[in-house]
């Protein structure tokens, strides 16, 4: 299914959280450019949590509250983004004290990337089966406000 165009910059934000997910687990491949080691790769992470992905998440929380309310399966599959969320950010801001970090990078990296391919494969097309085109048009408008930064 094609991607509408009022999620599409979203799909296009979870390329960097992808590379991020496979960066941090066990026999990740090398990344040109990216860091090797241990140290070097919980360090991204926290930068790229800082700089990307607390926005990101924002920003979809806020679009999806947008289709709260439709049926009841998507706000159950809202519910459980948000959760996971909830989990991501305490991951990520426990990566300066975590005491297993090659073990907890590893599990983040996971469930990162499961959580992006879950909101690619199931939620965002069922949001496009479940939503009006109006309110496609109103999370379109929503999100454009954050990308004339």
């Amino acid at each position: 299914m094609k991607r509408h165009s009022s999620l599409a910059h979203l799909s296009r934000e979870h390329h960097g959280a992808l590379i991020l997910s496979r960066l941090l687990q066990k026999n990740a491949p090398v990344y040109n450019g990216l860091p090797v080691d241990t140290a070097g790769k919980a360090a991204y992470a926290i930068k790229f949590y800082k700089e990307e992905l607390i926005e990101h998440f924002e920003k979809e929380e806020q679009a999806l509250l947008l289709v709260k309310g439709v049926n009841e399966p998507l706000d159950l599959m809202v519910q459980t983004i948000f959760d996971e969320h909830l989990w991501l950010h305490e991951a990520f801001k426990s990566i300066p004290t975590n005491h297993d970090l090659p073990a907890h990078l590893d599990k983040l990296g996971h469930a990162l990337e499961i959580h992006v391919r879950k909101e690619e494969r199931e939620l965002f097309p069922y949001i496009q089966k479940s939503c009006s085109e109006e309110l496609m048009s109103a999370i379109e408008a929503f999100l454009s406000s954050f990308m004339i930064k």
